[in-house]
């Protein structure tokens, strides 16, 4: 933080200004209601996933894995080789596709509800109240003298978030090494230097957004918070206070008439913004603050129940909506707008040429490498010889035979073996040698000439169960 001088006081000496603000730290007060058991329910759900998925065995293997080190990933009963990684750009692109639609629709819902920031912000906030009790006794013993008390909760309360980042950085390598095969290494404090370092990143890193950082990831590292306004239009729906109905805002007793007080719904009692992650007061209007978390719908909520005012001064709403006085229905038949439509279009068409390339994937694919070293030679018989290297990647869990054929070039035959058995989940190089006749290179001519490799997969009984056809060159010298 840099102080400057800015203008001599009267007694000669300068005065200095700060250029930044200190940040306070907020301290959320605990809500309950509708949407904070949805909150919790998405916490449980994201997380039994995330931290389950990796001890879940699948053919002997964890159903989950991706073995950077043989360049395979597994997922269930699906087997990857880098070759695939065009999947993996689509499941980004539909990943895109589906958050604009969901944030032209419902605003920053993901923020507030699935976000892994706001869900593990979440657990980290249940410990601290666990240890340090809910808003108001945080924030004393924020202020208060170090003193025992204070020290076993401070401490307690950070040991119990780092062992929550440590298992988090854990679970996340176990999704490239064996999750058991580590957690016996890490116990015998085996594990290599790329694992130790990961585990330890991403448990910190856990650590520091979820315990210290917090709202300030929302505010200032985040990108979604920045761009969304290019999604949204007056027609999403966010979390809104309804100005028409709670202005002008006062206390009042529970028993006084607002109306007779010329006051709003509103009591002005502040739990809104107590409540909120961010610290920002919905009653202000849209913020790019507001991750729509909707903790401030419950316990406005909660303050209407109690003053036998109808419920929704706070609520899920669109910014027409508000200005109109529209019903329910009419906000959700607005839902079907051009943007929307634009989005759900581009995501369905992605989304069904995603499942079609998927359902119509071959078992096993081929690559076609020519020898760099020779490109022909001559062998015995006069015959005229170009050297390949076929990969072979079987996209089973079990063994497969493959049987090698040459086609398209007159007189073309294999001088090696034709047939290869290949491990289950194996990319194994195959050398294959193709030879053409002397007349028939006479014939040709000097020059590339196109050929193809036709590889059958056999099953028993040698039926070919399926086939690749790849293409190369067969090259004739001068």
């Amino acid at each position: 933080m840099k102080v400057i001088p800015i203008v001599p006081a009267p007694d000669g000496e300068p005065r200095s200004a700060w250029l930044y603000e200190k940040q306070k730290r907020i301290h959320p007060r605990a809500v309950t209601g509708r949407f904070a058991t949805w909150r919790w329910a998405m916490v449980w759900l994201t997380q039994l996933v995330f931290y389950g998925l990796p001890w879940l065995a699948w053919n002997g293997r964890p159903a989950v894995l991706f073995d950077l080190e043989v360049r395979r990933f597994y997922i269930f009963g699906l087997v990857l080789h880098p070759q695939d990684f065009i999947y993996l750009t689509a499941l980004l692109v539909l990943s895109a596709c589906g958050l604009f639609l969901f944030t032209a629709v419902a605003g920053r819902l993901w923020c507030g509800f699935t976000c892994p920031q706001t869900v593990y912000t979440e657990v980290f906030l249940w410990v601290e109240r666990r240890f340090e009790g809910d808003r108001i006794a945080r924030m004393r013993l924020e202020a208060a003298q170090w003193s025992f008390d204070k020290l076993w909760r401070t401490a307690g309360k950070h040991a119990a978030w780092l062992s929550i980042g440590l298992w988090t950085g854990l679970t996340f390598v176990g999704y490239f090494t064996p999750v058991r095969v580590l957690l016996a290494e890490a116990v015998s404090l085996g594990l290599g230097p790329w694992e130790w370092f990961w585990v330890l990143f991403y448990g910190l890193a856990t650590y520091g957004n979820a315990g210290y950082l917090r709202e300030q990831v929302c505010l200032y590292m985040c990108p979604y918070a920045r761009f969304q306004s290019a999604m949204f239009d007056r027609d999403t729906m966010i979390v809104s206070y309804d100005p028409q109905r709670g202005d002008p805002r006062g206390s009042r007793g529970r028993k006084a008439d607002p109306r007779t007080l010329g006051l709003g719904d509103c009591i002005d009692c502040g739990l809104c913004v107590q409540v909120c992650p961010t610290g920002i007061d919905i009653r202000d209007g849209l913020q790019y603050q507001c991750i729509s978390c909707a903790a401030c719908v419950d316990v406005c909520d909660g303050v209407m129940d109690k003053m036998a005012y109808p419920r929704g001064l706070i609520r899920f709403a669109t910014q027409n909506g508000l200005v109109h006085r529209w019903s329910r229905a009419v906000v959700w038949r607005r839902v079907f707008r051009p943007r929307v439509l634009v989005y759900g279009g581009v995501l369905a068409a992605i989304a069904m040429a995603f499942v079609a390339s998927m359902a119509l994937r071959s078992p096993f694919k081929v690559d076609v490498v020519r020898d760099r070293g020779t490109l022909a030679r001559l062998v015995a018989g006069g015959r005229i010889e170009n050297v390949y290297r076929l990969q072979l990647m079987n996209g089973t869990e079990r063994a497969q035979r493959y049987r090698v054929r040459v086609e398209g070039l007159d007189g073309a035959s294999l001088g090696s073996t034709d047939e290869v058995a290949v491990a289950p989940s194996e990319a194994r190089w195959m050398p294959v040698s193709v030879q053409v006749p002397h007349d028939t290179a006479e014939r040709l001519g000097a020059g590339a000439h196109p050929l193809q490799f036709h590889i059958e997969r056999l099953e028993e009984g040698d039926d070919a169960a399926a086939s690749v056809r790849e293409p190369s060159t067969f090259v004739v010298p001068r």
